[in-house]
């Protein structure tokens, strides 16, 4: 009699794939606001021995049928818990812009359990919480917010279908509710260190309106690199090679990606 095949090991939803036992450190990377994981489908899934692991928000993609996940608040409350058998080696949490906030909330709701937290949260074109809400598509109109989704789809290589758009713009509409609720007046010190990202190409903010993200952490770098605001979604060498050095300070990175 032939034994049954051992079932498929189980890992949360809110990562697109189950974590590598054999990676020396992870990357979490977050969405920003009304999209989901694919968003880092140009990214490999390793560079070097440290692994690029995409975050999946309810609400969107495979998990469109779950309910959206309200406040960031509420978001880093599960995630923290999901994430929490996953921080067993270095870690960094990467967020741009909007998944910058989910990043750094769950972080912190990480050292509030007194969890393990990641060695850095790097935080991309996103001013500290004291200073939100702050992001242009909040007073945009849908048909502007349509035409920045359509322009970031076909970005990421995509077909900027209007049906796609449309449910797209669903998800963005509660994303924004959340990141319009987002505020914390009074910052507390976070038990990990800080990158915070400008771009030089970037119009939509200037290095010194990052300076806040000081009251957050003793440790705070601030580092530019080059291209627009955009620039992430193509995972470009200066960016995987600084992610690379944060969660693996000694080590250098395996010549390419694969």
């Amino acid at each position: 009699m032939t034994a049954p095949a051992p079932a498929p090991a189980k890992f949360p939803r809110s990562l697109l794939r189950k974590p590598s036992d054999d990676a020396a450190a992870r990357i979490f990377c977050f969405p920003y606001s009304g999209v989901g994981a694919s968003m880092f489908n140009q990214w490999p899934r390793m560079i070097g021995d440290v692994e690029i692991c995409p975050v999946q928000l309810p609400a969107r993609e495979n998990r469109f049928r779950e309910a959206h996940y309200g406040t960031y608040q509420d978001l880093a409350q599960s995630l923290a818990d999901e994430l929490l058998p996953y921080l067993d080696r270095p870690a960094v949490f990467f967020g741009h812009c909007a998944g910058s906030l989910p990043a750094f909330e769950t972080a912190l709701r990480l050292a509030e359990t007194g969890g393990p937290v990641p060695k850095e949260v790097v935080v991309s074109a996103q001013v500290a919480p004291q200073h939100c809400p702050k992001d242009r598509f909040l007073d945009m109109t849908d048909e502007a917010l349509g035409a920045e989704l359509s322009q970031l789809v076909v970005a990421r290589g995509g077909d900027a279908h209007p049906m796609l758009i449309e449910l797209t713009l669903h998800v963005l509409h509660q994303d924004l509710d959340a990141n319009r609720l987002y505020h914390r007046p009074e910052p507390t010190l976070l038990p990990a260190a800080i990158t915070a990202l400008t771009w030089s190409e970037d119009p939509e903010i200037e290095p010194a309106e990052l300076t806040g993200w000081r009251e957050w952490s003793e440790h705070v770098t601030f580092t530019e690199l080059p291209g627009a605001h955009y620039a992430f979604l193509d995972a470009p060498a200066e960016l995987t090679r600084l992610l690379h050095s944060l969660a693996l300070p000694d080590a250098l990175p395996a010549e390419g990606h694969h």
